[in-house]
């Protein structure tokens, strides 16, 4: 396959861009991409144009998204993808303990070839014999992770997560792997199905049950020792305040996009002391964090796969040609139904 790789030339608009190929470092391999995962939240909002570094600079120093100099995103965008697994084809003239063959995941975008440094690769190394596909999780699983262990959750503990896309997923099965009870939250039918068939407890459609007032009944009164907010969309969060127990927690996954409307902040919120979280990979719960770092996440987030603590590679629901990818996003973006985790796949 000629050497190329995905960019957004304007909202919607996708076009593939040819790749020189430059002699490698002596530290340096160079990776063919095996399988590259879409991101539903992250990606799409860069696909549709309403993601806020495309509107906004988000000023490192003070750490605030302010209007001067532009966006920090610009057209055309070139980062789009964040969980790719490949095979090393080509290694430097110094590298010694990586060969071609080797397989390694990590972050490089929607393209046929990448070049690493063999730190990087050695570090992202895939388990002897393991499935690629599991690769794709990388990332999002780590998300996911991050997104349990910010919960706080004890052995035991009912948690409910709203919105079963992929991340929510994985949210369900790694906080059941942690010993809670676990019942999901989405409106969609298979995607309750899968939560179900893969260790919830119980799914429940928001859009004909009560979600709150049903998991208090559940827990005679009490309601729920943690929920995890998945989705992005405003109503799951405010349906999450008011389901969880007094001074408990609720954790916001979801990418929430403009402002937020629907949200009661002086019923529930207020009377009931709930402690509202945002739980986002660009850092880890600070509490952990002198053991816990983003490459042990996505490092556990491969080994927890390949171990079978967590099976993810059913939620792989389609796998399209990496010259089909501008179909496949559009398919994503109008919300096709039964679609989980849509893959690229890069022939040999």
């Amino acid at each position: 396959m000629t050497p190329s790789a995905l960019m957004l030339t304007a909202p919607r608009v996708l076009a593939f861009e040819s790749l020189e190929t430059m002699p490698l470092d002596p530290d340096q391999v160079r990776v063919r991409t095996l399988y590259s995962g879409i991101s539903a939240g992250t990606e799409l909002s860069q696909y549709r144009g309403t993601n806020p570094f495309m509107s906004r600079r988000f000023d490192e120093t003070s750490r605030l998204f302010v209007r001067d100099d532009g966006p920090s995103w610009a057209y055309p965008v070139r980062n789009l993808g964040y969980e790719e697994v490949g095979e090393i084809v080509e290694v430097g003239a110094d590298v010694e303990d990586l060969a071609p063959g080797d397989r390694v995941f990590g972050t490089w975008g929607h393209r046929t070839h990448h070049v690493i440094s063999s730190a990087y690769a050695r570090e992202r190394r895939m388990p002897d014999g393991a499935d690629p596909r599991i690769g794709v999780f990388s990332h999002i699983g780590a998300v996911a992770l991050n997104g349990v262990h910010d919960a706080q959750l004890r052995i035991g503990d009912l948690v409910v997560v709203f919105g079963l896309g992929v991340p929510g997923q994985i949210v369900a099965q790694a906080a059941r792997a942690s010993g809670a009870t676990v019942i999901g939250v989405d409106p969609d039918a298979h995607r309750r199905a899968v939560a179900v068939a893969h260790g919830a407890a119980d799914a429940l459609d928001p859009t004909t049950v009560a979600v709150a007032e049903a998991i208090k009944a559940r827990t005679g009164g009490r309601g729920a020792d943690a929920c995890i907010e998945v989705s992005g969309v405003p109503s799951a969060l405010a349906e999450a305040i008011r389901t969880v127990a007094y001074s408990s927690r609720v954790v916001a996954m979801g990418f929430f996009q403009g402002e937020v409307a629907g949200l009661r902040l002086g019923e529930e919120f207020h009377h009931n002391r709930v402690q509202l979280i945002c739980s986002q990979i660009s850092g880890v719960a600070p509490e952990a964090s002198y053991r816990w770092t983003k490459p042990r996440l996505w490092q556990t987030a491969i080994r927890l796969q390949h171990e079978g603590v967590l099976s993810l590679t059913p939620l792989i629901t389609h796998v399209t040609r990496f010259d089909a990818a501008p179909d496949l996003f559009r398919r994503l973006d109008e919300g096709e139904p039964g679609l989980l985790q849509a893959v690229l796949g890069f022939d040999a």
